[in-house]
């Protein structure tokens, strides 16, 4: 396959499960393939395993929004280049990006995360209770996982939970890419309110949480802050609750995977791990822009040129995992990316394991005859966002 894809092509996913077939006929002739960006630009698509490891880990690749190319369109146009606002480190490259990193990367190590577990398994009790109330058939996304994810988020930075209509949906609504532009910066604004109210509130009267701790630090200024705040909640709650759902999902249309999993609850450390290898639900927006010519397996990469990583497709390498489209709970997950890799490798990954294993757990405890309500064909999904989703997932018991 010598010919340039299209970005339209590996947005084509249509399955609940499986990323774009393409995938497999690019990653076995061209690891590294061309392809056509939205604005014009001819750069890269990365799916090999070995290949999407090798262009993270480079310091050769930058994540500037103001030289890379966006491998998706927002609002039915191109991105347009732009630098990234303070403290939005996601899309900035050492030092600044190792800057203000290092400045969560204490809120999310093992230890801490390891003592949020009794408040995690708490909320999640909660909202098996709100399952219960509201009885079967329910949809487990709204009164399960959303605010499941959504409430220890909050509680953990500081948002208020009492106002969370001001900003449970605009993650959904932001990563939209078919949305409407005005709407999403709407919201944008409507949520950088809040945070603003937020860290005026806990100036006055600080908390047991990030924005407080962040604001006691002072190495902040409000505009980082409030846009560190809004990365947390932005890249945090969808992917998280969209893991559980679509995790769950894939379980219940797996029956022998689940029945061993509820056989023996101790294993589900592991099948929280082949979940997000299998679900992998980041898909477009991980790109890396070159800053000069390197060579990426076997290919020039010029000064430039934008690479697009498509984790979902490395997952599924059979290079590296065999049978690499079956769900397998018993299989051995190490270096799987779902949580990409390299510098930019999610920084909350150790909360997100915590929710998913909480959540399976309490959910398959309290449900021992949980199953889908609708056939998988019929649940409906958002595949074209930067986040792949359920839009619902009824269940019942």
């Amino acid at each position: 396959m010598s010919e340039i894809l299209s970005y339209e092509e590996v947005w084509a996913r249509t399955h609940h499960f499986d990323p774009p077939a393409i995938f497999d006929k690019v990653r076995e002739e061209h690891p590294l393939a061309r392809m056509a960006y939205p604005d014009g630009h001819i750069g890269w698509i990365a799916t090999s395993h070995r290949t999407v490891r090798e262009v993270l880990s480079d310091p050769r690749f930058s994540h500037s929004l103001e030289i890379g190319h966006f491998p998706t369109t927002k609002y039915g146009a191109p991105v347009p280049q732009f630098p990234a606002m303070p403290g939005m480190f996601i899309h900035m490259d050492p030092p600044d990006h190792t800057r203000l990193r290092r400045m969560l990367a204490g809120e999310f190590t093992v230890r801490r995360v390891a003592e949020l577990a009794p408040h995690v398994e708490a909320v999640a009790a909660e909202q098996v209770e709100a399952m219960r109330e509201h009885g079967a058939p329910a949809d487990l996304l709204r009164t399960f996982a959303q605010p499941l994810v959504l409430r220890i988020l909050s509680d953990m930075v500081g948002l208020p939970w009492e106002e969370r209509e001001r900003y449970a949906d605009a993650s959904a609504i932001s990563h939209d890419p078919d949305g409407d532009a005005e709407e999403s910066m709407a919201v944008f604004q409507q949520v950088g309110a809040l945070i603003g109210e937020t860290i005026e509130r806990k100036r006055k009267q600080p908390g047991d949480d990030i924005i407080s701790r962040l604001l006691a630090a002072g190495e902040l200024t409000d505009e980082e802050l409030g846009n560190m705040v809004a990365l947390l909640l932005f890249a945090g709650y969808e992917t998280t609750e969209s893991a559980l759902s679509v995790g769950v999902m894939a379980l219940l249309h797996h029956p022998a995977q689940l029945a061993a999993l509820r056989g023996d609850l101790t294993r589900v450390d592991a099948a929280v791990e082949e979940i997000l290898r299998y679900v992998t639900v980041n898909q477009y927006e991980t790109f890396r822009t070159a800053l000069e010519d390197v060579e990426v397996g076997g290919e020039l990469v010029k000064k430039g040129e934008t690479v697009t990583v498509s984790l979902p497709a490395a997952n599924r390498d059979p290079a590296k995992y065999g049978c690499p489209a079956d769900l397998d709970l018993g299989r051995d997950t190490a270096g799987h990316l779902a949580f990409g890799h390299g510098i930019h490798q999610c920084v909350g990954q150790n909360l997100a394991r915590l929710e998913l294993r909480t959540g399976l757990r309490a959910l398959l405890r309290a449900f021992p005859d949980l199953q889908a309500a609708t056939p998988a064909e019929e649940v409906p999904l958002r595949t074209r966002g930067s986040v792949f989703c359920l839009k619902s997932l009824p269940v019942t018991w």
